[in-house]
């Protein structure tokens, strides 16, 4: 059963990953943003892209589902940790760093 404390060392076991706060959560980033930690350490969100959050999610449905709102489109994923495996996870945040390794990084905005 996996839990937050696994979740940060796994995920900043990964190339370049680091740990920051997100509003009221922790993300953990590798260029842009793969993994949001829930305050509660219960569950997270990770960005998959559509085809691994569909397979994820049919394979899985007790431990990944999409979130319920326009991010959930685009792939962003709630993983129940409780319901992960140490290996699962691993394999989850896998999937997510490269996802984000494989999206253009955002340009930064302009001030006024």
């Amino acid at each position: 059963m996996a839990d937050a404390d696994m979740l940060r060392r796994l995920a900043l076991a990964l190339p370049g990953a680091t740990e920051g706060p997100h509003f009221d959560r922790t993300a953990f980033r590798a260029r842009v943003i793969f993994a949001v930690l829930a305050p509660d350490g219960a569950s997270a969100t990770l960005k998959f892209t559509p085809e691994e959050q569909a397979f994820r999610c049919t394979i899985a449905p007790e431990a990944f589902a999409p979130t319920p709102d326009a991010w959930g489109r685009q792939g962003w994923t709630r993983a129940t940790l409780a319901a992960l495996a140490e290996a699962e996870l691993a394999s989850a945040l896998e999937a997510a760093w490269k996802t984000a390794q494989a999206r253009p990084a955002r340009k930064p905005r302009k001030r006024a």
